[in-house]
């Protein structure tokens, strides 16, 4: 590949690609088994062309995507250094669902279809000089918008509900002011995300077993805020 430096600096590590510098205005993100990043570019100028804050394309081609490098912290990071509270951190990512909920489809082969990122939680926002960024498109498809919804929240509860993790603590109250948030929604497609997260191949066996307790903590969220004497979701 033309942009491809002969020894590029390593910059970060996803579970399945790693991100290296190529010069101040671009980062060369490489998939570590392969694949072909042409429709994770198609997907990011769709969205670009309509005004969501997405990294800059140069050039795709095979398993690298040569891409804008952004400037800024995560949105992670922001919100554990405490430049961020939970609910201005769970307000900018519904507002980001709701953004990217409202552009038309790149397809569009069914009536209620939105483009869905399938992965947006606050390691995949980068807090820019110009914005809000939203990095990581490889999962991106087309679906009922309530399903990326919850899969963010599923995302986040994993997290949560795991005692050992470091990030426990943070992540239940993130997870409390999102649901806050984007309300019962959530729970429409839940059964749905948790099975989409079951069958996600980059999960830990551990991983798998949480994701019961992460959709129960999700659903008791959602009752606590619901008026006293409302029948319980599900019920």
């Amino acid at each position: 590949m033309a942009d491809r430096c002969e020894h590029p600096t390593p910059l970060a590590s996803g579970r399945d690609a790693d991100v290296f510098v190529i010069d101040d205005r671009r980062v060369l993100r490489r998939y570590r088994e392969g694949g072909d990043v042409a429709a994770e570019a198609a997907v990011m100028a769709h969205v670009a062309s309509h005004g969501f804050p997405v990294p800059r394309v140069y050039q795709a081609r095979g398993a690298d995507l040569v891409m804008e490098r952004l400037d800024g912290p995560t949105m992670l990071s922001a919100f554990l250094a405490g430049e961020l509270d939970a609910t201005e951190t769970a307000t900018c990512l519904a507002d980001l669902h709701r953004r990217l909920h409202a552009l038309p489809p790149r397809l569009g082969q069914g009536e209620d279809d939105r483009i869905l990122h399938l992965d947006l939680h606050p390691e995949n926002v980068m807090l820019t000089s110009r914005g809000p960024v939203v990095i990581d498109w490889r999962n991106a498809t087309e679906g009922p918008a309530d399903l990326d919804v919850a899969l963010s929240a599923i995302i986040i509860a994993q997290v949560a509900v795991e005692e050992a993790h470091p990030l426990a603590s943070p992540a239940a109250t993130l997870l409390a002011a999102f649901v806050d948030r984007v309300g019962g929604r959530v729970l429409t497609t839940l059964d749905q995300a948790v099975a989409m997260r079951r069958d996600d191949p980059a999960l830990t066996s551990g991983e798998r077993e949480r994701l019961d307790a992460a959709a129960a903590l999700i659903t008791g969220r959602c009752w606590s805020r619901q008026p006293r004497g409302a029948a319980r979701p599900g019920a």
